[in-house]
């Protein structure tokens, strides 16, 4: 899984500590993350308009002008996916964590065993509301996690759905099948979709990934690739 998190604190020494626990547990577990400080809630409201995607919200409540709760509420206002944990010295606001839905309440300073099993049920909690691919084959439909899609690839009037753990075979247009993804999947030929969560290395003629397959590309599309990965994560 990619989770995009973010980390709203004052106090910079704070938001480094709780990002490097954030990113070990990550690592621990198998999951790719871009993990972003902002040192006030208006800092963070600001990157929001133009970034409404982020899956988890670690949030200090006691900073400036907006405190941690009220942008929470702000943000339930229309977003009620986004897993929220609030990590505070003070425990007056128990209160409202939980008007606004918060996942867990940690003190300061948090523990990497606390904090991994509160990112562990968020992580739970989000693969529940992942964007899934409704596939149909061979008088059957599932529903599959965009999340463990490889790549998709064309086959005449057919689609070729290629998990870890099969492939599936689609009567649907590559053009219609591509519209169903999100950001993560890039066309990098024409028969080709990959999901760049699962690219390993990009060379001038194809990209590895993860299960060691290699898949091509078109001339000049690697650097093309590069750039969106960087951008992505």
């Amino acid at each position: 899984m990619h989770y995009k998190i973010a980390i709203v604190d004052d106090s910079a020494a704070d938001a480094e500590y709780v990002a490097a626990l954030a990113s070990r547990w990550a690592e621990a577990a198998g999951h790719m993350t871009r993990i972003t400080p902002f040192p006030s809630a208006e800092a963070f409201l600001f990157q929001y308009e133009e970034e409404p995607d982020f899956d988890l919200l670690l949030l200090d409540i006691e900073m400036g002008e907006m405190n941690g709760v009220d942008l929470a509420k702000r943000l339930r206002r229309g977003n009620d996916v986004v897993q929220i944990i609030f990590i505070t010295g003070y425990p007056d606001f128990i209160g409202d964590g939980y008007e606004v839905a918060a996942l867990h309440y940690l003190m300061k300073p948090v523990s990497y065993e606390r904090l991994c099993g509160v990112l562990d049920r968020a992580a739970a909690n989000l693969e529940k509301t992942e964007k899934r691919l409704c596939v149909t084959y061979d008088r059957s439909t599932d529903f599959i996690p965009l999340s463990q899609l490889l790549y998709v690839e064309a086959q005449k009037q057919y689609v070729l759905i290629h998990t870890f753990q099969k492939t599936y075979r689609m009567k649907q247009s590559f053009a219609e099948t591509l519209e169903e993804l999100d950001e993560f999947f890039f066309k990098c030929q024409r028969s080709f979709c990959v999901n760049l969560c699962h690219v390993t290395r990009i060379n001038s003629s194809s990209v590895l990934l993860k299960n060691g397959e290699e898949i091509p590309i078109s001339r000049g599309m690697a650097e093309k690739i590069g750039k969106e990965m960087i951008r992505l994560f």
